[in-house]
């Protein structure tokens, strides 16, 4: 499997699931993965803002500009 295969695969497994999403800034969102295009341009729904490890905001949607993106990871789901 190759590096775009690979990339596909997990943005297909993780498509309405809990992630986070790690800006350049530090800052960390974290909500349900509803769209995410080539450009890592994301919309999360359900969203909390996290600052310093410190939720500081929630927001029902939230659309996250690509070029902000340090990461993208999946969050364990909360019980």
């Amino acid at each position: 499997m190759n590096r775009k295969e690979a990339l596909a695969q997990f943005i297909q497994q993780i498509h309405g699931r809990p992630v986070v999403v790690k800006l350049n800034s530090g800052v960390d969102y974290r909500g349900v993965l509803a769209c995410l295009d080539g450009y890592l341009n994301i919309a999360l729904e359900q969203t909390e803002e996290y600052v310093n490890g410190q939720l500081k905001n929630k927001y029902g949607d939230a659309f996250i500009r690509g070029n902000n993106v340090l990461y993208i990871s999946t969050q364990k789901r909360k019980v």
